[in-house]
């Protein structure tokens, strides 16, 4: 199931806190054997039985069972809801594929931990191999879409895998006394409060507007889809605009302005802000969230205003292979420059030619009639300027002298006429408004928007304390839990996304998906008592943070911003817009990943490609590079699928991992050099030799059930991890993993492997991490939203180094004899010699535009000889049979000087064999 939400952050009080502690602290998963009567080895299984609520160790599973023949049309109603809202993205059905075509199919596989639905409900409730535990599911709703599959797929498609729930059945069940907690409604993307804007992707429709298209099925890439009669807000910046508490998503009145092209896309009024569908809203694919409601005021998908000069409104930006036009438009002509915070009020900063404007949005009545206020100030306007107000039959009145309103067949303008300064006033109405003219005549002077981009208090004054949990892991590596304040008043999911530190390395910055920014105190503290303080909000899924020399700057999917705080309280004042010339489609996949800086100030980042469908537009799949003055954007390199993050190395290139996919038969990581193509003939304007010779081959291919997702890498730049330090680490998103990526360079390629580090499995997908000046020690956030088999939604760690040793593979070079490996101890000779102690494999992938790939060629090395090299760390492994190869395992099993067991598995791939 490809969704996953935790009701029980908050619904079940504590659990939040108890996962993060027993999924890294307890031995997750490693149970052996049958488990309370759950068919097959519980070994893959994600939570042990210690991390569950205390409900589910007393669930009267045939009570449960039992009630379903009485309530069968409302197990199917709901089993279906389910069905259809969480696991059909990615499991799909028989007719229509899902997203990952790997994912289980119900329809024609085996079960893997039995079939019956008590061993079914233990798969949903703890998670196995990849797939996630439904956590935000009750036992009364997982027995729900239980009796949805076995019903749907199971029964006529896939008989063999249906158990008949009979006497003897259930008499086999666990004994309970409970049903657990009733379902209820939970949509904590709805819950949150925002702040009074939110920048997304938002599709402005009215009532009667037409069912959206969502291709889907086989074979990749898909179709695209029609969306000519659409109206939509790329770059969607909406504000609320009535008063009340909770933000954006508790209101009742909004606009939405259109940065990309400098317009106001649409203002709607309703009883809800949007349908909220989307992947970072409800997790569902291939959709963009629309408005719901009723749209009173609609423009044209053109530029907000005519050419300075020209007075034309024929849109120059780049034009999509499906017609539509995409990214901003060229800055002599307009440009973004960013929005200013002040108390419930946001002001717009834009430029149209060399005139500079401000524009703020309020709401009046007329009756019961809403009025949408439009307030501009310009300044410096040496020609006539033409701006497009509304579509035709819209209600308009203006106030403000040198203006005037011209009508056509398809939309109203007004015509400014030049001035040092001019302040107007547009108010709007739906087509048949009575009124507007008289409350125009009454409006009296508008005040100056200059006094509001000054700086005023703080909206979120709340300083929110945590205390870490320290970590006293026995073994090389100690974990503290830095738990977010997941009981905060603006009922924030804390998806974290990135984590930067400041020259008082005490204080970081922390950004998280759902748009804020925080501000924390307490990290070189031990134990730590933390302060967190929301500083931003609203920004448009922000997946990378920088400080740099003192300032703030994210990554979102729509620009760069830089966060500017005017008064001193530490709360943003303006987000400018550092750099807008991202590419923005509606497409769900498109994640703009990371933020780093050279030493010059330029700016990196990652554009993900679309999923399953060919690119529409330049930057789709790219590493971009961004001027350090924020004026231009270059791509670096392209051919990438799914990009988690910018990795930037001392010699100035770059790595970039990639998720397995169309085109990758399995995750990569990628060292990356300008110009270079890296796989992916999905994005935009492939190479014509689709070979893999066409491509530049990554330094390690990185197998599913190592690691479903890898994240962004890093430099160990720390003292105090010892023989680590110096070394690459890369973090995974998809297990909640660290591993080390021992490399080495031949003829100009780099290739080398992976290998865990030492330390149970992080509660949430691991994104991003910094090492931190102050005490050396690497802090990473992460969260779980989309393809992640972590429970937790978010959270925070700090990993130290204590003085144990590590028995750690941190080098490895393969040459015409064998492999070579290098540790950072010394390992017992005796063990090292036994060639039973080792397992090398090796396989070959097939990479075409199908989804991953199966294993191809797999093959058994026999060892015939093991070296122990004279500092007592590194062994020299012969292999006869030793050939380049895709993908290469060797398990180890060895003892350390003292006779304790020394056991890991390194993946590795071999581009080319060195000299013996």
């Amino acid at each position: 199931m490809g969704k996953l939400t935790l009701r029980v952050i908050r619904a079940a009080a504590g659990l939040a806190l108890l996962v993060s502690v027993t999924v890294l602290l307890t031995s997750c998963g490693k149970e052996t054997g049958k488990d309370n009567g759950t068919a097959g080895s519980a070994g893959n299984f994600i939570l042990s039985l210690t991390d569950l609520p205390d409900y589910e160790r007393d669930i009267d599973h045939k009570a449960l069972l039992e009630g379903l023949t009485n309530r069968q049309d409302e197990a199917l109603r709901v089993g279906d809801y389910i069905y259809n809202n969480n696991c059909f993205n990615c499991h799909g059905d028989a007719d229509q594929e899902g997203s990952i075509p790997t994912a289980f199919k119900f329809w024609n596989e085996a079960f893997k931990v039995g079939k019956d639905p008590y061993s079914i409900y233990q798969t949903l409730t703890r998670g196995y191999g990849s797939m996630p535990p439904q956590t935000h599911l009750t036992p009364l709703e997982k027995y729900d879409i239980i009796y949805y599959i076995r019903e749907r797929f199971l029964k006529e498609d896939n008989p063999d895998q249906y158990t008949e729930i009979d006497d003897a059945y259930l008499a086999t069940l666990p004994e309970g006394n409970s049903t657990g907690p009733l379902p209820g409604d939970f949509h904590p993307w709805a819950d949150m409060d925002y702040g009074n804007f939110l920048i997304n992707t938002y599709e402005l429709a009215g009532q009667d507007a037409p069912v959206r298209p969502r291709s889907g099925g086989t074979p990749a890439p898909l179709p695209d889809e029609d969306f000519s009669y659409a109206n939509f807000a790329y770059k969607g910046i909406a504000i609320r605009l009535d008063e009340g508490t909770g933000g954006v998503a508790a209101g009742k009145a909004w606009l939405a302005f259109d940065h990309d092209l400098m317009r106001v896309a649409g203002a709607w009024t309703g009883e809800g802000f949007i349908d909220w569908e989307g992947i970072l809203f409800n997790g569902k694919h291939n959709i963009s969230p629309r408005t719901i409601g009723d749209l009173h005021v609609e423009t044209k998908t053109l530029p907000g205003w005519a050419q300075p000069g020209s007075g034309s409104f024929d849109d120059p930006r780049f034009t999509a292979r499906d017609g539509r036009k995409f990214g901003p438009l060229p800055r002599d002509w307009a440009q973004y420059k960013g929005l200013y915070q002040f108390g419930d009020k946001v002001v717009l900063s834009y430029s149209v030619g060399t005139t500079e404007v401000l524009e703020s949005y309020g709401l009046k009545y007329i009756g019961d009639e809403p009025v949408f206020v439009r307030e501009l100030e310009l300044s410096g306007i040496n020609a006539p300027l033409l701006m497009m107000v509304a579509k035709a039959g819209t209600a308009v009145a203006v106030v403000g002298g040198g203006t005037g309103i011209k009508a056509s067949q398809e939309m109203i303008t007004l015509e400014v006429q030049p001035a040092a300064t001019r302040r107007i006033t547009v108010l709007m109405g739906k087509p048949g408004l009575e009124g507007l003219e008289e409350l125009a005549k009454s409006w009296g002077q508008q005040e100056s928007l200059q006094t509001d981009t000054k700086g005023a208090s703080g909206r979120y004054p709340q300083k929110l304390k945590t205390k870490a949990i320290v970590g006293e892991q026995e073994g090389a590596f100690q974990v503290d839990i830095l738990n977010p304040p997941f009981d905060s008043p603006w009922k924030n999911q804390f998806r974290l996304s990135g984590i930067d530190f400041f020259t008082d390395t005490n204080k970081g910055v922390i950004c998280s998906t759902d748009g804020d920014v925080w501000l924390v105190e307490g990290f070189t503290k031990t134990p730590a008592d933390l302060t967190w303080q929301r500083i931003a909000s609203g920004l448009f899924q922000p997946l990378g943070v920088k400080v740099i020399k003192g300032q703030i700057f994210v990554t979102c999917r729509d620009q760069i911003v830089r966060l500017h705080d005017f008064n001193g309280d530490m709360e943003t004042d303006f987000y400018e817009s550092f750099n807008s010339d991202h590419q923005v489609t509606d497409h769900f996949h498109e994640f703009a990943m990371g933020l780093q800086t050279d030493d010059e100030g330029n700016l990196y980042y990652a554009k993900s490609a679309r999923h399953a469908r060919e690119a529409l537009v330049p930057q789709h799949g790219t590493l971009l590079k961004v001027s350090s003055d924020g004026k231009r954007t270059e791509t670096i390199a392209t051919g990438f699928r799914a990009a988690n993050g910018v990795c930037l190395n001392p010699d100035g290139t770059f790595i970039v991992t990639d998720q397995e996919g169309h085109w990758n038969p399995m995750n990569r990581i990628n060292w990356v050099k300008k110009g270079g193509f890296y796989g992916n003939m999905f994005g935009f304007n492939p190479p014509p030799d689709s070979s893999n010779t066409g491509m530049v081959q990554p330094l390690v291919w990185v197998e599913r059930d190592i690691d479903r997702s890898p994240a962004e890498l890093l430099w160990v730049d720390s003292e105090k991890w010892g023989p680590l330090n110096g070394k690459l680490l890369n973090l995974s998103y998809g297990y909640g993993k660290i591993f080390v990526v021992p490399h080495e360079k031949i003829e100009g390629q780099y290739q080398g492997g992976v290998f865990e580090l030492p330390i149970k499995r992080f509660a949430t997908g691991i994104m991003r991490g910094r090492f931190n000046p102050g005490d050396g020690q690497l802090y990473a956030c992460g969260l779980s939203a989309w393809g992640s088999s972590q429970p937790q939604l978010g959270g925070l760690y700090r990993i130290r180094v204590t003085e144990k040793p590590m028995y750690i593979p941190i080098d490895i070079k393969a040459d015409k004899s064998g492999i070579v490996l290098s540790f950072t101890d010394k390992l017992d000779p005796s063990s090292v010699q036994e060639l039973s102690n080792y397992t090398v494999k090796t396989w070959d992938l097939l990479r075409s535009r199908k989804y991953g790939s199966a294993h191809h060629n797999e093959k058994e090395l026999q060892v015939s000889k093991v070296e122990l090299m004279k500092d007592g760390r590194t062994i020299k492994l012969t292999l006869p049979e030793i050939q380049p190869t895709w993908v290469m395992e060797i398990d180890f099993n060895l003892l350390d000087k003292t006779g304790k067991e020394v056991k890991g598995l390194i993946q590795n791939t071999i581009h080319t064999l060195g000299e013996a």
